[in-house]
């Protein structure tokens, strides 16, 4: 069970005192303090500013980023134990990784009952509701990521919709070189890389991204050209290694499994 801060700790704050200890927190790093400063921010009448949305989302990402990470390490603990047979070993780490799993899907089910309820019936702009559309679709794709069956299709069948829905807003309404748009394309093809395991997918909408974003580069605002293109850099990476699995997947075909001359790079696509 996941240990989040007590509500307790915002009340009697305003608005700009619950910014500034979720700033506070952010610097000493204690996030899940930050998570209910911004939770209590997001529960307002009016709507989060740019600022304040990124703060969530800062806030969120860390908790969720440093489960994600443990969550892959000891599952790779795990496996290694099953191969050798090492099943009193496997048996313990089933336990230890259902009990992060169960931290993960807390947090997950925590910020996307605050973005249903609050934070997309209240976007305003294209801008916030594709930027809370794409975090929905996120948190729906790390419940994939870790769910089986019934449970994982259902999560990601959500991430698809609201994927969908961010690109429908984002194509029409944000110049592609825009970064939450670039970030939508970037976290949108790898869940077809990684969760719909399908590379040809992710590859054409990491292209098509790039490409366009590549065409409008004289038009980049200045305030925006350095995360612009930092997200235009990690579509490239993801391009690159996704083209040579692809590549990699028709040499076995052609010489035989294992066959294939060049070894693929076993690195996580970056988001």
């Amino acid at each position: 069970m996941l240990n989040m801060p007590s509500s307790e700790i915002t009340v009697g704050l305003d608005r700009e005192s619950l910014v500034y200890m979720s700033k506070l927190s952010e610097q000493a790093e204690r996030y899940e303090e930050m998570i209910c400063y911004m939770k209590a921010v997001a529960k307002l009448d009016s709507e989060p500013t740019i600022e304040e949305r990124n703060l969530l989302s800062v806030a969120y990402k860390n908790v969720i980023g440093s489960r994600r990470a443990s969550w892959r390490v000891v599952t790779s603990i795990e496996a290694k134990e099953t191969s050798r047979g090492n099943t009193q070993h496997a048996e313990l780490i089933k336990t230890y990784r259902q009990t992060i799993e169960k931290e993960l899907q807390d947090v997950c089910n925590d910020i996307l009952e605050t973005i249903d309820t609050n934070l997309i019936p209240g976007a305003s702009t294209p801008e916030s509701q594709v930027f809370y559309y794409k975090m929905k679709g996120d948190y729906h794709r790390y419940l994939a990521e870790f769910m089986s069956a019934d449970l994982r299709k259902e999560s990601a069948d959500t991430a698809l919709s609201a994927y969908k829905k961010a690109s429908e807003i984002s194509d029409k309404e944000l110049a592609p070189t825009h970064p939450i748009r670039l970030g939508l394309a970037l976290n949108f093809s790898v869940f077809y890389y990684e969760i719909l395991n399908s590379p040809e997918l992710a590859c054409n909408l990491a292209k098509q991204a790039f490409d366009e974003a590549i065409a409008e580069l004289d038009n980049l605002h200045e305030d925006s050209y350095k995360d612009s293109t930092l997200i235009m850099q990690l579509l490239r990476d993801n391009l690159t290694l996704w083209t040579s699995d692809l590549q990699n997947e028709v040499e076995d075909q052609q010489y035989g499994e294992g066959a294939a001359p060049a070894e693929t790079k076993n690195e996580e696509p970056k988001e």
